[in-house]
């Protein structure tokens, strides 16, 4: 604890404590003291610089580092590469957003260079760890280190600082298990710490499950922050102890839900991973109800260009909007009764005709937003009254791929 207390003072050269926010809307709706601590608002917009600057400055007079990054432990370590004058290698995904590539440029300046590999991060990792092992350098990892999982741990010394004691619940999401391994690492015992992993990548619950970190067969990199195919040795060894239940992996379109949700009522910039925590709130209810929780918000690097897919993504989930091939009647006054049988709150979002030749019944690729998912009910029923044939193809995800 001597040490995780001394990291957190040695930042404060570089940047101010983030702040622990209680947040009314939130309080209310479930019953509890919710308080949100904020990561989006380091410097970098992420938790990651923390274990950037302790690594880094535990490594008096080397010159050159090297670093594997989805994006945000990128922006730290270019952050802090310009701020110390050393050079840096920073390997990222191709898939990596824009957004964080080009604030990894802003950062590091002319002291960081930046190679695209590898459409997964452990292809990049591997990648940078060979480039490193080749050229020199001191390779710094995400999450898989000692004095990153210390630097990560200033996060908890400042929620107990900040709140004047410990919470009664702290959640955490999960990638490689860097951030998680520092935080239970100071709480210990003294407050119940529950996980939140993307359901595409949930590599603690497996880890956990084969009781050592073990590779997916395959991630979903939509929450890019926490899109990790294996939990890192380190924080195992911390975090081999969880209970199952403590875990809990969400479905990437519902996390959307809270990006929005957290964009529209709060103003708050939330990318995926940031969002993982509070939207878990929700599987927790009968937990938190009159307890003190701190939710880890852990960044807010988001390229507004995704907004579109984000939304998308937590109408179809929320259930107010639904997608369907229906088989129209080639006849005069056919597509006027259709759009008879919509109801008052029902929206055409998208109309394609899908007919390749001339036959009595054409194909019609429709999309329906509505404001309450029960108004699908009774859409559906007159349709059934009309005697259209149709179907829903929302969760069909090999159509999706080619028609949504």
């Amino acid at each position: 604890m001597t040490q995780a207390r001394a990291a957190e003072a040695a930042m404060r050269d570089v940047f101010s404590p983030t702040p622990l926010q209680k947040n009314v809307h939130l309080s209310e709706r479930f019953g509890a003291e919710i308080y949100l601590k904020r990561e989006d608002l380091s410097p970098v917009r992420s938790y990651k610089i923390r274990g950037a600057f302790n690594a880094m400055r535990k490594q008096p007079g080397k010159e050159l580092f090297v670093c594997a990054s989805a994006g945000n432990h990128a922006q730290g370590v270019a952050f802090m590469c310009k701020h110390m004058a050393v050079k840096g290698v920073i390997f990222m995904p191709v898939t990596t957003p824009q957004q964080k590539i080009q604030k990894t440029r802003m950062f590091g300046g002319d002291n960081v260079e930046i190679h695209l590999v590898g459409d997964y991060f452990d292809d990049t990792l591997t990648a940078a760890q060979e480039w490193c092992a080749r050229e020199g350098g001191h390779f710094l990892s995400p999450f898989d280190d000692p004095d990153v999982i210390e630097g990560q741990s200033s996060i908890a010394v400042e929620i107990e600082a900040q709140l004047g004691g410990v919470p009664d619940h702290v959640i955490l999401p999960v990638g490689g298990g860097g951030m998680s391994a520092g935080v239970t690492s100071w709480f210990g015992d003294r407050v119940h710490s529950l996980f939140v992993e993307p359901a595409g990548g949930a590599c603690l619950r497996a880890a956990l499950t084969a009781g050592r970190p073990v590779s997916l067969d395959k991630v979903d990199t939509f929450v890019d922050g926490a899109a990790v195919g294996r939990l890192g040795e380190r924080p195992f060894e911390v975090l081999k102890h969880v209970a199952l239940p403590d875990v809990i992996a969400l479905p990437e379109d519902r996390v959307c839900t809270t990006m929005v949700e957290m964009l529209n009522v709060e103003g708050i910039v939330l990318e995926p991973a940031g969002a993982l925590a509070i939207e878990a709130l929700g599987d927790l209810r009968t937990w938190i109800r009159g307890k003190t929780v701190v939710c880890v918000t852990s960044g807010g690097n988001f390229d507004f260009e995704r907004l579109p897919e984000v939304k998308e993504r937590a109408q179809r989930y929320s259930g107010v909007k639904k997608y369907f091939l229906l088989r129209l009647p080639q006849r005069p006054g056919a597509l006027k009764e259709f759009l008879g049988i919509l109801g008052p709150e029902d929206d055409i979002a998208r109309f394609e005709y899908l007919k390749k030749s001339a036959r009595n019944f054409g194909s019609v690729l429709i999309g329906i937003e509505t404001k309450r998912p029960e108004n699908f009910t009774d859409f559906l029923a007159r349709l059934d009254d009309a005697g259209m044939s149709y179907t829903d193809i929302t969760n069909d995800e090999t159509l999706a791929q080619f028609l949504i």
